[in-house]
């Protein structure tokens, strides 16, 4: 069986600023688990396997099973559910016996280190679940793209799925992809992996040189410039957009250039492929303009490989490389999500397989990781560990029930003051494109690093509230 594991380490790799405060990881043991909960876990798999298609959302049902186990306590005694019919009035008894039915709900799945763990699921290209149609979409609720379809079909090839004729998952999502033009006609980023794989070829990319991070910042253009989660997906991309990598060329690979494309692999249009994007993945056509600058942009690149020109381009990459390590030890190798995550990562491995920096990143992966009936999922981030806790002690405080949820209470307040940032990044802020974090909270864990200002809104007004007098005065008794 799974179980899930907080605070804990499981690697000499991590890296942590305060003992792994809230670090969720799911770790599999064979012997775990009696026959009964096995049992409970197999039927809530083939309940949801059932159902996928009207009930696409997962109930966390294997960490409900294990906190069950852990957490048995009714802290506000055993109380009966209440079954109004369509007639009956609401009484005061009524609304306060479910509220109080809630909240014992909400406290037995608090973690011993006082946050409540959850996951945290988001773009579907990531891991998610097979549409009728045969594609994935975005998105649990959304249709099928080209973007989501041709990763994923690609993503179970490499772990062993095959197309073997039929009407088959792998044969209808094989399908889905040739009716709706072919791999050529994914997004940008699906473009970027493809690449990286040896699927797709580089010149068929718009281009992301690195020597862009080289331009002076006054630019109203510069990258450092963008958004900080743009930043931190561009930063590495363009690392590994300048050195081309390409992964070896493996028979299935092979097997894949013949499987994704309406044309041969070696006829296909690379400079009109650049530009094409199917209709269910273009939420925001590009502009003249920005056609017009990629394509500027894309003749004269080629360049950067020529001498003199390739001192430019290592130094763009040596320049771009820094950043990359200064954002993986700043996040202790957790990164801003998980795009930027697995971009990272890749690109340390293309520096130096064998570096410290590329096994502290292997460390984190299973913090993006969660085990729910519907299989395993990578998160958006790792978690949101701080928001949620905040707003839960918010919520609870707001039932008034503070004597009785003491313990409860004190556990979440004590993780909130303990994952305060209390330092600024190193070095110079403005050189690195950072703001100031000390005294604020992130959306996750202290260890991610990135100060965000609902999440420390709500951070200090969870510690204002528990300084006052009854709280402070209810904890010395516990």
């Amino acid at each position: 069986m799974w179980r899930l594991k907080v605070s804990e380490r499981s690697s000499p790799w991590l890296r942590s600023m305060n003992n792994l405060l809230g670090r969720q990881e799911w770790v599999f043991d064979p012997d775990l688990g009696t026959p009964e909960e096995r049992a409970q876990v197999d039927k809530a798999r083939r309940e949801f396997a059932k159902h996928r298609f009207e009930r696409k959302h997962s109930s966390d049902l294997l960490m409900r099973i294990q906190y069950a186990k852990e957490n048995p306590h009714n802290h506000l005694g055993d109380l009966p559910a209440v079954k109004l019919q369509e007639n009956d009035d609401v009484t005061e008894e009524a609304v306060w016996t479910s509220v109080k039915r809630a909240v014992n709900r909400v406290c037995n799945l608090q973690a011993h280190d006082g946050h409540w763990p959850a996951d945290y699921g988001g773009l579907l290209f990531l891991l998610p679940g097979l549409n009728e149609d045969g594609g994935w979409g975005l998105h649990i609720e959304g249709y099928s793209t080209m973007l989501s379809s041709a990763l994923n079909y690609v993503a179970l090839r490499l772990l062993g799925e095959c197309t073997n004729g039929g009407d088959g998952a792998m044969e209808k999502s094989k399908r889905w992809i040739l009716e709706h033009g072919g791999a050529t006609f994914t997004g940008a980023w699906g473009k970027f992996w493809l690449s990286v794989l040896g699927v797709y070829d580089w010149s068929g990319n718009n281009p992301v040189p690195p020597e862009f991070w080289l331009l002076p910042y006054y630019l109203p253009f510069h990258p450092g410039r963008m958004s900080c989660y743009c930043r931190m997906v561009y930063m590495p991309m363009s690392y590994i957009y300048g050195r081309r990598f390409v992964g070896p060329i493996t028979p299935l690979v092979l097997e894949l250039r013949k499987e994704l494309y309406t044309d041969a692999y070696d006829e296909i249009d690379w400079n009109k492929a650049r530009t094409e994007c199917a209709k269910e993945d273009m939420y925001n056509p590009h502009s003249l303009v920005l056609d017009i600058l990629w394509t500027i942009v894309h003749k004269f690149e080629p360049i950067m490989f020529h001498w003199p020109w390739r001192k430019l381009r290592n130094k763009a990459l040596a320049f771009t490389m820094r950043h990359i390590h200064y954002e993986d030890e700043s996040t202790h190798y957790i990164n801003l999500g998980a795009v930027p995550k697995a971009l990272s990562m890749l690109a340390c491995w293309i520096e130096d397989p064998d570096s410290e920096a590329f096994r502290c990143h292997i460390a984190r992966v299973p913090d993006y990781l969660w085990i729910a009936e519907d299989g395993m999922k990578m998160m958006a981030y790792d978690g949101s560990q701080v928001w949620d806790a905040c707003l839960t002690i918010e919520v609870l405080l707001a039932t008034g029930l503070i004597k009785e949820l003491g313990p409860t209470l004190k556990r979440a307040h004590s993780f909130i003051k303990n994952s305060q940032l209390l330092e600024n990044c190193p070095g110079d802020l403005n050189y690195w494109y950072r703001h100031i974090s000390k005294g604020g909270w992130t959306f996750t864990t202290a260890d991610d690093g990135w100060q965000v200002s609902d999440c420390s809104a709500h951070g200090l007004k969870v510690k204002i509230i528990s300084s006052s007098s009854p709280l402070k005065k209810l904890y010395n008794q516990i």
